[in-house]
């Protein structure tokens, strides 16, 4: 049996479905996401904001007891979470106005859409009030008789 073909096949049945490819290989951006960090000598698992929070106040007990360099090492672990932060934060401002925006389009169409209406229901009554002229004329008028 072909090794290298058995190694491929166990390789693809990861069990995923196909997320990993529908996501494009990007964690969804929502800042209740939980992450497992392996930092330095610990294993912290939260959300980015409480990481960043804990690798900060690692970083600051590292400084304090001496040791510059496991204080680095946690100051860089936090500065990746804050970056994630700020991540989230700029594409939840740009849903936020894509939202907008659609919200703007749609009130737009609504109104042009309310208009488009008015000028029919204003052009129905003009053609309207010319058909009863129209059907008035046709009518035979009364003679008037002279004395």
């Amino acid at each position: 049996m072909n090794v290298k073909r058995m190694r491929t096949r166990h390789h693809r049945s990861n069990g995923s479905n196909g997320a990993s490819r529908q996501l494009n290989g990007q964690i969804p951006m929502n800042r209740n996401h939980v992450f497992d960090s392996h930092g330095p000598d610990v294993r912290v698992r939260g959300t980015a904001q409480q990481l960043f929070e804990k690798y900060l106040q690692l970083g600051r007990d590292a400084t304090g007891s001496g040791d510059r360099v496991a204080a680095e090492a946690y100051f860089q672990h936090a500065e990746h979470y804050f970056r994630i932060l700020n991540a989230m934060a700029q594409a939840a401002q740009q849903s936020q106005q894509e939202r907008a925006e659609r919200q703007a389009a749609r009130q737009q169409r609504v109104t042009s859409n309310a208009s488009e209406d008015e000028e029919d229901d204003q052009a129905e009554a003009e053609n309207e009030a010319v058909a009863e002229v129209k059907d008035l004329s046709s009518e035979p008028q009364p003679e008037l008789s002279e004395g």
